[in-house]
């Protein structure tokens, strides 16, 4: 059994979920696995894969988790932590099969406050088994030392970043690694300063395990949705509204910019969300062409930029993260969530370049355009609807 826990996943999973039941609870959904890369499958590791979601319905909340995430997570409903202590996946909701080229095809259907929470460990999963079952032969030497290295590097360079390495991570083991060695350098690093450096980790289980703040707010699955549940038009409004409604204070209030691509996203951030929400998110696209926008849009608002946060997390490695926050010194305050290249990154033995999106809210087809051609997901006819509310939105 690859998990070991259900707060194995990542906290934006849980926010998200707890925003759908208290808005959204009769929606259904449906999401569909994608592989953009060129790895294949084979039947052992579709027949580990169905034994594993299998063994999901045996995960429950455990009581000391359930008091860590009321003292960790206050933004967190209570009414919503006593729906997680009773919360159980249903293997049925997820339909697996292998296509004649050895491609996975999978899909996850049912309501959208029960089928949140698959997406993330299913991923997990997936990149475990086949790096079991498909690709074995690799090996874990040195991890360590290259993560001391990679530490040591943005934290000499006065970085800020968290582990957002669940979804795509080799495995377990190795994410486990990385978070309890990052934790056990910045705890010797804070002798010196405790404003840099690693501040936490997406995934709530090593949150709790090692003592590190848990990151998250929300993904683009909460913007697609409202797609659908209020308008195709202006939704990334609509997202900012309705997250404001579940937590009126913005206590996790980093907002995706990204969803249906940037330029779209500034025009519906209005001075009330750009006062509201403390930081953006960029997970698409030039990251030096975006700090610009933002910082242009908020002086257009009448913000003061160094007063917000951008948090990068587009493909990140140790270079592209020094060059950033050099190009946002002084200028606007950043900090990054650094995945695949911590938690999934072998010489020779490239990661799963896949994702699971939600593709359907009440039969009603979403669509995620971003600000990269080519990672566009969606039905055709949809994406061409958007493309054309964007170009003529008032």
């Amino acid at each position: 059994m690859i998990l070991n826990s259900i707060l194995d996943s990542d906290l934006y999973k849980f926010s998200m979920q707890n925003a759908v039941l208290e808005l959204f609870p009769d929606a259904q959904v449906e999401y569909k696995f994608k592989n953009r890369g060129n790895q294949r499958f084979n039947e052992i590791f579709l027949d580990s894969l169905k034994e594993n979601i299998q063994q999901m319905s045996l995960l429950k909340l455990r009581d000391d988790e359930y008091r860590w995430l009321k003292e960790n997570c206050p933004y967190l409903k209570r009414w919503y932590l006593e729906y997680l202590k009773n919360y159980v996946y249903d293997p049925n909701q997820v339909k697996i099969s292998l296509d004649d080229k050895n491609d996975l095809a999978l899909s996850i259907n049912g309501p959208w406050h029960e089928t949140i929470l698959y997406e993330v460990p299913l991923m997990a999963i997936i990149s475990e088994l086949y790096f079991i079952h498909c690709e074995p032969d690799w090996g874990i030497q040195n991890q360590k030392s290259w993560m001391d290295a990679k530490f040591n590097r943005l934290y000499q360079n006065a970085c800020i970043w968290a582990d957002f390495g669940t979804r795509r991570r080799r495995s377990y083991h190795v994410q486990d690694i990385l978070v309890k060695n990052m934790s056990q350098n910045q705890n010797k690093q804070n002798l010196i300063s405790k404003r840099i450096g690693f501040v936490g980790t997406s995934n709530v289980h090593l949150s709790m395990k090692y003592g590190v703040k848990p990151i998250g707010t929300c993904a683009h699955e909460w913007t697609q949705g409202m797609q659908i549940l209020n308008s195709l038009n202006h939704c990334n409004y609509y997202a900012m509204e309705n997250w404001i409604k579940v937590f009126s204070k913005v206590e996790i209030g980093t907002v995706l910019t990204d969803t249906i691509g940037v330029d779209a996203f500034l025009r519906d951030f209005n001075r009330k969300m750009s006062m509201l929400y403390p930081s953006v998110r960029h997970d698409s696209g030039c990251p030096f062409v975006f700090t610009d926008k933002i910082i242009k849009h908020y002086k257009k608002m009448k913000i003061d930029p160094k007063e917000k946060t951008i948090i990068f997390s587009d493909g990140l490695n140790v270079d592209k993260t020094i060059e950033i926050n050099n190009y946002c010194k002084d200028r606007i305050k950043c900090s990054f969530g650094i995945g695949t290249f911590f938690t999934n990154s072998f010489e020779n033995s490239p990661a799963l370049n896949m994702v699971i999106k939600l593709w359907s809210v009440n039969n009603q087809f979403v669509i995620k355009i971003s600000d990269v051609e080519g990672k566009e997901n969606g039905h055709p006819k949809m994406i061409e609807i958007m493309k054309w509310i964007i170009k003529n939105q008032i």
